[in-house]
């Protein structure tokens, strides 16, 4: 369809296919690396589906607060294993990090997941107290911006929220009604409208940077700019960065990336 290349980053990145076999083998070795050592809390549902859990990795000491990574995958494909490594950043500041699967489209529609995603985000926050920062990638960083808008989360757990950095999020819905994905997310001009944080307003009391890599698709670049338009937030494109590695910051305690999130 019309936009069907305007959103594929994989032939756009040279080597885009060794990407997830490299996430699984470093994700496997930092997963076992924290539960031999007795800081992960692995496969805890949330849900009644096998998708709906979270892993929860712990810091040595006592945790400074919660960060929920959202994993991306255009809602289609992907789970938290791929993405254990990303919580090393994080947790050198001391923070726990809980990072949930959640069902796929076409099985559910994507208001589902955001549901989704705010129960596993209240689950992991009944075990971590304090603070809680967000982060999501692409798919996750629509996730991760809409907990930012009032009602998406309990009151009590959004009281707790203060900060969230969208990476390279999908922050307008209907662009994608345009391409063929929407066979599986099932979206009309309503509901696209309904998903888009683009529209909508985060909590005031949210602190949040949209970030994206410099060499990203010129609509990820659009999208990271028309987030932070609408929402007055900070907006950092990441230089040499494309939409596979820009997450590799979240790994390296002393990246911007991180100071961002952890404050």
């Amino acid at each position: 369809m019309e936009l069907d290349d305007a959103y594929a980053n994989g032939p756009y990145i040279q080597g885009a296919e060794g990407y997830p076999p490299r996430w699984t083998v470093q994700a496997a070795a930092f997963r076992e690396e924290l539960a031999n050592t007795g800081h992960a809390r692995l496969d805890r549902p949330y849900g009644a589906t096998p998708r709906q859990a979270f892993d929860l990795f712990l810091p040595k000491g006592p945790p400074a607060g919660l960060c929920v990574f959202v994993h991306g995958g255009y809602w289609l494909k992907f789970d938290r294993s791929y993405w254990s490594h990303l919580a090393a950043g994080p947790l050198a500041h001391g923070w726990a990090v809980a990072m949930p699967s959640y069902d796929l489209c076409p099985a559910v529609q994507i208001a589902d997941i955001t549901r989704q995603i705010a129960r596993s985000t209240e689950m992991a926050a009944d075990e971590i107290p304090g603070p809680i920062i967000l982060a999501g990638h692409s798919a996750g960083g629509h996730l991760a911006a809409r907990l930012c808008v009032q009602g998406v989360l309990a009151d009590a757990t959004a009281k707790r929220l203060k900060r969230a950095v969208p990476i390279s999020p999908v922050s307008d819905l209907r662009p994608l009604l345009r391409t063929s994905m929407n066979d599986q997310f099932r979206l009309d001009m309503s509901s696209a409208e309904a998903e888009s944080p683009v529209l909508m307003r985060p909590m005031d009391h949210v602190d949040v940077t949209v970030w994206v890599g410099a060499d990203e698709r010129p609509v990820f670049l659009d999208q990271a700019r028309w987030l932070a338009e609408a929402w007055g937030c900070g907006h950092h494109v990441a230089q040499g960065r494309h939409h596979f590695d820009v997450i590799d910051a979240l790994t390296d305690p002393a990246s911007p990336m991180v100071a961002a999130l952890t404050g």
